[in-house]
């Protein structure tokens, strides 16, 4: 597989993420559902905590990954969804920083919403991974 990043402004890249990427020769393609801060049981963690919300859906996020036989260097889109954007970005370099270890800067699109689906959750992250 073979990524090329298309970024016709650079100021997206000092934030970890490309404008867009062309992505070619790819075998496989992985649809990841949104993950929040689940257990491994169905039931919702970290009521209220965004930052732990963040650390378990990032987490959910690489378990997905390398059960498909991928990891965070795959992924070349990520939706961010929280109920806070505000107090998301303290804590989202978290984030960002796995992904950079990754050596990924996945195309990202980050969501305010009113709500996620599970009551209490306030981050939801949801990608396309190809390998």
């Amino acid at each position: 597989m073979e990524r090329t990043a298309v970024n016709p402004v650079t100021w997206s890249q000092e934030l970890g993420f490309n404008q867009g990427e062309v992505v070619s020769g790819e075998t496989r393609t992985l649809y990841i559902s949104g993950q929040t801060a689940m257990s491994s049981d169905g039931r919702p963690q970290h009521d209220g905590d965004i930052e732990a919300q963040l650390s378990l859906a990032t987490a959910n996020l690489e378990a997905v990954l390398a059960e498909a036989g991928m990891s965070l260097s795959n992924l070349v889109r990520l939706n961010v969804y929280t109920t806070d954007v505000d107090a998301l970005f303290p804590h989202y370099g978290l984030l960002a920083g796995k992904l950079g270890s990754a050596g990924a800067a996945p195309t990202t699109t980050m969501l305010g919403v009113t709500r996620l689906a599970i009551p209490g959750q306030m981050i939801e992250l949801e990608g396309t991974a190809v390998a």
